[in-house]
């Protein structure tokens, strides 16, 4: 086909320079040595947008038909603020044709598209966070896109935020929460990747010692308070626990806050602080910017389930880095029992592997919990634990010995920490100093933290071991079942002591910040010290029977329904066969009924 066009082509010139005089069409052209005038004459921008443009054209024609059909589809739908077709294609249209077509691969870039949607700043923005996001989860992201990502998300938050008044522009609130959680993700990334100076080249030096305001922990936080302020989210939530009306409330959060654009991405933008301030280390500033979002089953984060499971994970990590084991283990209980429920629901969300995978980790940090700060659990989530880490939780229970166990979990459960301050990428002799001696990675450093306070505790576990044996024991009796002094005896009877008092939200009503409680004990073992006698008191929880008979009568339940539903078995032939032929059955299978019966039910003959 393509010989047939470029044969026509040549013969219709032919047919044109028959009636041309081609020297003088032509004339002098090339002869007088002007070529090299010309060519600098040239521009290269120019030349280097058109080649630019054809590269565009060969990639636009690259793209399949059922994805070009899906962004004209898409951009409409956004531009109609039609949330339920927006909603199918960023929940199912995009996840589908990306395993189809773009599962190692990257989607074509914005310029390329760009025809199809009238080129549309607004919507490449979008299209734009949709695509790093998939460069980030599928692919291995290099420096340019690390760079360009930080650029588009600045265009979008400007957007928002800088505006002359609220945007017409209305997005699924699964869309929204993944917006701020991305930015997070991408930030942590680069924080991450940013901290490794021993892989970089010098081109990439060059580049982070130039830009080093990218992806800076200002800009970051910067963000998130200003779409919290921006939307009186802090306002609203506060208003609607006052139970005001849906008029007080539209007065009190203005133009942007009535929108519910704004409001839910005020409303991310607290948990995405919470996330920023606890990957930073700062575990009370984590908690304290949630002092009026309440962990319940009305909060607005429930609506969207990556969101509630993010939200306990990192409030529960916090109360572990806290010292507040009790609050964690119900935290963690809370979220845990509700991801049980729901899991049928989950497998339908193209979020439940990442849903899993930070349901294991809760298990894991349950698990250290647990062994520091023994407490009765729901059952199930008990077994489960036991089931996945009880060889770890064993040796965490022995004290000194679990150590190695304590570090293993809370290294595999822990968040990515990252460092606030860059490498001094624009000093060349400092940078050099660095590399020499790096500092402390924040991972090892809070471990360390953490491990120091496990290892305080560490002889509780054999002590209380013999305590609950004794009502009453005398100090040198315990002291030679410690193989230590009585001066020691004693220091370990405080640690226990200390180590069975906790700051916990015992009213939870009254106390509505995560940082409020109480000091309550802990441990269902007391004493106290009477000069050379130490006495112990024992209090044991009785067995909550109602939650115990109603779990297994659902479980005999599901046995029962499966047993009715399930085929009858299928005879055996002989027994077809005798039965086809009318004849009688095997007196071999029959049941002997004459006779007396005996008291354990045999048959007793005549």
């Amino acid at each position: 086909m393509s010989q047939q066009r470029t044969t026509i082509w040549e013969t219709e010139l032919e047919e044109d320079l028959q009636d041309v005089d081609v020297n003088l069409a032509i004339g002098n052209y090339g002869q007088n040595g002007m070529y090299e005038d010309a060519q600098s004459r040239i521009d290269e921008a120019t030349l280097l947008a058109v080649q630019q443009q054809m590269a565009q054209q060969a990639a636009f024609s690259q793209v399949p038909d059922v994805v070009k059909r899906f962004i004209v589809h898409f951009h409409q739908a956004v531009l109609d603020n039609n949330l339920a077709e927006i909603t199918v294609a960023y929940e199912s249209g995009w996840n589908r044709l990306t395993e189809k077509f773009y599962a190692k691969t990257e989607w074509p870039e914005a310029e390329v598209i760009a025809p199809l949607v009238n080129d549309d700043q607004i919507f490449l923005i979008l299209y734009r966070e949709l695509y790093y996001r998939h460069v980030y989860s599928r692919l291995q992201p290099d420096i340019d896109d690390r760079f360009h990502s930080y650029e588009n998300s600045c265009e979008l938050f400007n957007y928002l935020l800088n505006s002359d008044g609220p945007v017409a522009l209305e997005l699924p609130e699964q869309w929204l929460w993944d917006i701020i959680d991305e930015f997070i993700y991408q930030y942590q990334s680069f924080c991450v990747w940013r901290s490794k100076v021993k892989s970089k080249t010098d081109e990439e030096i060059v580049l982070l010692s130039d830009e080093s305001q990218v992806w800076s922990s200002y800009s970051v936080l910067n963000v998130l308070y200003s779409l919290i302020q921006k939307s009186k989210i802090h306002e609203h939530i506060i208003a609607l626990q006052e139970g005001k009306s849906a008029e007080e409330i539209d007065e009190i959060v203005g133009e942007y806050g009535v929108r519910p654009l704004y409001r839910m991405l005020g409303y991310f933008s607290i948990i995405g602080l919470l996330r920023v301030h606890t990957l930073l280390g700062d575990f009370t500033l984590a908690l304290k910017v949630m002092e009026n979002v309440e962990l319940s089953q009305k909060s607005p984060f429930m609506r969207v389930t990556a969101c509630h499971v993010t939200t306990f994970y990192y409030v529960g990590f916090c109360y572990i880095m806290l010292r507040r084991y009790p609050d964690a283990i119900r935290t963690f209980v809370n979220i845990l029992n509700f991801i049980m429920r729901m899991r049928q629901y989950h497998t339908r969300s193209y979020q439940y592997d990442q849903i899993n995978k930070t349901a294991d980790r809760m298990y894991a940090l349950l698990a250290i919990c647990s062994a520091l700060s023994p407490m009765r659990v729901d059952d199930n989530i008990s077994n489960i634990v036991k089931e996945r880490y009880g060889e770890q939780f064993t040796k965490m229970s022995r004290g000194e010995e679990g150590l190695p166990a304590c570090e293993e979990l809370f290294l595999y459960a822990c968040p990515k920490f990252i460092a606030a301050n860059p490498p001094p990428y624009e000093e060349g002799d400092q940078l050099a100093m660095y590399l020499e001696d790096p500092p402390i990675e924040p991972a090892q450093r809070h471990l360390a933290l953490f491990l120091s306070e496990v290892r305080a505790q560490a002889p509780v576990p054999t002590l209380r071991s013999f305590l609950k044996l004794y009502t009453s024991l005398g100090a040198a009796k315990l002291a030679n079942f410690l193989d230590a002094d009585e001066e020691e005896m004693v220091q370990q009877l405080m640690i226990m002591k200390q180590a069975s008092r906790s700051v916990s939200r015992v009213d939870t009503e009254n106390e509505k910040g995560l940082l409020d409680g109480q000091i309550t004990s802990t441990s269902d073992l007391d004493f106290v010290i009477d000069e050379n006698m130490v006495h112990i008191a024992e209090s044991t929880l009785g067995r909550k029977y109602a939650g115990w008979f109603i779990r297994n009568t659902e479980h005999s339940q599901r046995v029962f329904d499966g047993l009715r539903n399930s085929p009858l078995p299928i005879p055996p032939k002989k027994a077809n066969a005798q039965a086809a032929k009318g004849g009688p059955e095997p007196s071999a299978a029959a049941p002997r009924t004459g006779g007396r019966n005996v008291a354990w039910g045999g048959v007793k003959t005549a």
